[in-house]
């Protein structure tokens, strides 16, 4: 029998779904380090006269498209928005637990500082529009993608209390954290501060 020349068998390449755009880049896990150590703990405030609505959010950022369909489109790959710029199709990679969603009524857009942290880390005293600007920051990586569950299980919750189930993620948050308490002046108590050095100093 003969047998004509050899041919390799085709190679195929299998690309995984990759994020529109990546949210903003926190702060390196030194440099967090470096402010934490100029940090003087605080204890926490207060909750009281807290209200989500003191933080308006989801604002109009282009067109008829708000701060939450603005993220879902940024962290989500192969996102299809209707014509009032709500996310119909896509995938999203939840960083906090490592799940991936194709319906974007799973996902939650989580505020890495809660706005209740925020509250009671000194955001009570700034004017409704300083406020409005943090709950819709888009410049620093203060807004993700996550896993609707994993974000209501958070609450308002910081490090000290609450981490991300994926432990492979949990440098990345502590400085996501770092980087928006910093930039926005926002006060820490010592548990949060210690829980926080324990991860970057093993990152």
């Amino acid at each position: 029998m003969h047998l004509g020349p050899f041919r390799p068998l085709p190679t195929f390449h299998v690309q995984l779904p990759t994020a529109e755009a990546a949210p903003p880049t926190p702060i390196s896990a030194a440099a967090a380090r470096s402010y934490l150590a100029t940090v003087t703990p605080k204890t926490e405030g207060s909750t009281s006269g807290y209200s989500r609505d003191l933080f308006p959010h989801w604002s109009t950022v282009s067109g008829t498209c708000n701060t939450r369909e603005t993220v879902l489109k940024r962290d989500g790959s192969g996102v299809v928005q209707d014509s009032a710029c709500a996310a119909v199709s896509g995938n999203w990679y939840s960083e906090y637990d490592g799940a991936t969603w194709t319906a974007a009524s799973d996902v939650d857009i989580d505020h890495v500082v809660p706005l209740a942290e925020a509250w009671r880390s000194g955001a009570n005293s700034w004017t409704t529009s300083k406020r409005q600007q943090f709950a819709n920051d888009l410049t620093r990586p203060q807004l993700i993608a996550v896993t609707d569950n994993v974000n209501q299980a958070k609450g308002d919750l910081d490090p000290g209390k609450w981490l991300p189930p994926r432990t492979a993620y949990r440098c990345t948050y502590a400085r996501l954290w770092v980087d928006v308490k910093q930039y926005w002046n926002l006060s820490m108590d010592s548990t949060e501060k210690t829980a926080l050095l324990n991860i970057l100093n093993a990152c």
